[in-house]
């Protein structure tokens, strides 16, 4: 009898394995199944055929221009990142880099240092997250509807404090904004070691870097990350486990925020003016990024490297058509069709294939 009640535990045990799906996979396979890796690799093909197709694409300016076009949008979206693994979205990030400009311009028309003026846009962004995260953790009213509520009071606001007009007499440190937001490196010179096939990569780019290698090591090695990621995939049993749910996703918020005035800044500095409708629009090429890159729309999945790379492809595609052409106004029709596939790959590499989704609809 007792072999026979081994034999039937191990049958139990390998059909329950079946139903759920748990496979040990190698490190190939879990590469197989990445969206960003094979967003990296329609990057990389598309790069090889523009320059094949267009001798300019391939510069080393242009290089410049893409990486400095694309990286506030990939800081965006690691914030964004961290309110999409929560099973959230956050709509307001665009109006909060308008209000954040618009408190460092009026700051720095008034004389103030630089210091004080970006501190202060910076609290300004903090505020509008924390405004979005106690409503959405603690209240628990729907991501959509606060973030969406923010979206118009940020605007207002920034309409408001710059009298809606250009802010851009920035006083005495005029030259230090400037020089934050146009540094450049390596920098191209006659007697400098960098050949000029290498691109000069922006204070943008860089930044991103540091922010996206920092986040990608919390993904990797913190408790943190570990219960955003338990959110996500299951917030009840995650509150059940002990996980501080509602402080988790007010972070969230906070972080989005505090991302998207960084790259608020940034651009401030490299236009060297402010405008009250800096970001109007952004909040859907953040979002187009970070689900191309893939991130989930339900939540508990998504990687810093996802958010850089599925930026990163959308400003390659978006220079690719202006270089090919093609009327600009074609740009957020493409935008949308990437977003759709995006979707119906990220359905079939993980968790749910596109053969079950039709065998329910069927079923």
């Amino acid at each position: 009898m007792q072999p026979n009640r081994v034999q039937a535990a191990q049958e139990v045990h390998a059909s329950i394995a079946d139903v759920v799906g748990i496979v040990e996979q190698s490190a190939f396979q879990k590469l197989k199944t990445s969206q960003a890796f094979w967003v990296s690799v329609a990057l990389f093909v598309l790069v090889v055929f523009m320059t094949m197709l267009e001798p300019s694409f391939g510069t080393a300016e242009n290089a410049t221009n893409i990486t400095r076009n694309f990286a506030p949008i990939a800081i965006m979206g690691l914030g964004m990142t961290v309110v999409l693994i929560t099973g959230g979205i956050d709509l307001s990030v665009g109006s909060v880099m308008g209000l954040v400009a618009i408190v460092a311009g009026v700051l720095l028309t008034a004389h103030y240092s630089w210091y004080v003026a970006f501190s202060a846009g910076l609290l300004a962004g903090i505020a509008c997250g924390s405004f979005n995260g106690f409503f959405v953790a603690y209240i628990g009213m729907p991501s959509f509807v606060v973030t969406l509520g923010m979206l118009s009071i940020a605007r207002s606001l920034a309409v408001v404090l710059s009298g809606n007009q250009m802010l851009y007499q920035f006083g005495p440190d005029a030259p230090i904004v400037k020089a934050i937001g146009q540094a450049k490196w390596p920098v191209h010179s006659p007697d400098g070691w960098v050949p000029y096939w290498i691109p000069q990569f922006s204070s943008h780019f860089w930044v991103m870097v540091v922010m996206a290698l920092a986040l990608g090591w919390v993904f990797i090695f913190t408790a943190w990350a570990r219960h955003l990621f338990a959110i996500g995939g299951n917030e009840s049993a995650a509150r059940m486990t002990g996980v501080p749910v509602d402080k988790i996703k007010f972070q969230a918020y906070v972080f989005s925020s505090f991302c998207a005035s960084i790259a608020s800044l940034l651009l401030l500095g490299y236009s060297g003016s402010a405008i009250n409708a800096v970001g109007t629009g952004y909040e859907l090429r953040v979002i187009a990024g970070t689900v191309i890159g893939g991130a989930s729309l339900m939540g508990g999945y998504g990687t810093a490297f996802g958010a850089v790379i599925g930026s990163a492809f959308l400003e390659v595609v978006r220079n690719a058509l202006l270089m090919a052409g093609i009327d600009s106004n074609w740009q957020g029709a493409f935008v949308g069709i990437f977003i759709i596939l995006a979707v119906l790959l990220g359905m079939g590499t993980s968790g749910r294939s596109l053969k079950s989704f039709f065998i329910i609809k069927r079923g």
